[in-house]
């Protein structure tokens, strides 16, 4: 009985019904904004992932977790406006297996200006002797050592006083940031086949006695991190291994983009899979969404590589400091927002462009 009446009421209704046309063409328009959508956060993810490893020489980590973000925390919309003004990411390279807690070998700043243009790396030399919040004056690298400092080293903590010592020093705002180790650049250079480099003067390694000569070359993921980690033997010490590092991050992400892995989403999954053990989130995180937000916008990925002009060193320590005269004025146009006039007025202290 209850089965005839439904039966009957469904026959009186079905006349009620509107038609499925145009409400399945709806769908369809929604489904196709949504997928442009997707295709366009997940180009900026991939982007983000290769800018993260600028410059360098080691790979991806970013502080407060354990664990890499998940896929939809990168290419998922935050609902937020789109971040304005120039924006200023930290990278901190480390050898996790040479000392505990690690030291911050490599310290950089990456720039995006306000207009979008390209991307400026900025080393910021390991033995540059500045104040250490609460720990007075020492190297720049030892801000890692004294914040992640314990029974187990917290990388979190290291990299928050290193930004508090960074900006401190440069006067900007340091937002995001990223620690690398050796482990998974190795992984991400093989994943694009290998990395060009164009090298001013021949560098032997330490380590391994291979010779890098000068002039451009392809590295594949072990000779990129033995050259990365060579200091010793070359004129420039460690200013020279954090040229190097410029260098070969430039080549990471020409090398990313000949390939097609800035436009391709299918390798965003697989470039998360290769560095996914090694990261770390940062504690905002909203901020790397945010910032894949900005990736697209950038009229060039081709980064534009400085470093902050120090004196010689002085002292047994081999401390550096900044240069009385230029490294002012470079801090200037970077709090500013003007190192294009910098770089254009100052050649001789950009990388090549090859």
């Amino acid at each position: 009985m209850i089965e005839d009446d439904l039966r009957a009421a469904f026959s009186r209704h079905e006349p009620l019904t509107p038609p499925t046309g145009p409400l399945r063409a709806a769908i369809d328009r929604l489904a196709t904004v949504r997928r442009r959508r997707r295709r366009r956060w997940q180009a900026g993810g991939t982007a983000l992932a290769v800018l993260g490893v600028l410059g360098i020489g080691v790979p991806l980590l970013t502080p407060e977790r354990v664990g890499p973000p998940s896929a939809a925390e990168l290419i998922g919309e935050a609902g937020r406006p789109v971040p304005s003004g120039a924006v200023n990411i930290l990278v901190l390279g480390i050898d996790r297996h040479a000392t505990q807690p690690p030291l911050a070998d490599s310290v950089l700043l990456l720039h995006i200006p306000a207009d979008r243009s390209r991307p400026y790396l900025i080393s910021l030399p390991r033995d540059l002797k500045v104040p250490i919040p609460g720990h007075g004056a020492d190297k720049l690298n030892s801000a890692f050592v004294f914040g992640a400092k314990g029974d187990e080293p917290d990388l979190a903590k290291g990299y928050e006083l290193t930004r508090r010592t960074v900006a401190d020093l440069t006067g900007v705002d340091v937002g995001a940031g990223v620690v690398l180790t050796y482990s998974a650049l190795r992984s991400l250079t093989d994943q694009v086949g290998g990395v060009p480099v164009c090298l001013p003067q021949q560098v032997g390694s330490a380590h391994t006695r291979r010779v890098f000569p000068a002039g451009c070359q392809r590295l594949d993921g072990a000779a990129a991190v033995d050259l990365l980690r060579q200091r010793r033997g070359l004129p420039g010490g460690s200013q020279d291994r954090d040229r190097n590092g410029r260098l070969f991050a430039a080549g990471l992400v020409r090398a990313a983009s000949d390939q097609d892995v800035l436009t391709d989403p299918v390798r965003l999954a697989k470039l998360l899979a290769v560095v996914g053990p090694d990261i770390v989130v940062s504690p905002d995180r909203s901020a790397l969404p945010d910032l894949l937000r900005l990736v697209p916008a950038l009229r060039s990925v081709d980064p534009v590589g400085l470093t902050l002009p120090v004196s010689e060193p002085i002292g047994p320590g081999y401390y550096l400091h900044p240069d009385p005269d230029a490294a002012p004025e470079l801090l200037t146009a970077l709090r500013e927002d003007r190192l294009g006039d910098w770089a254009a007025r100052n050649p001789k202290l950009v990388d090549p462009a090859r």
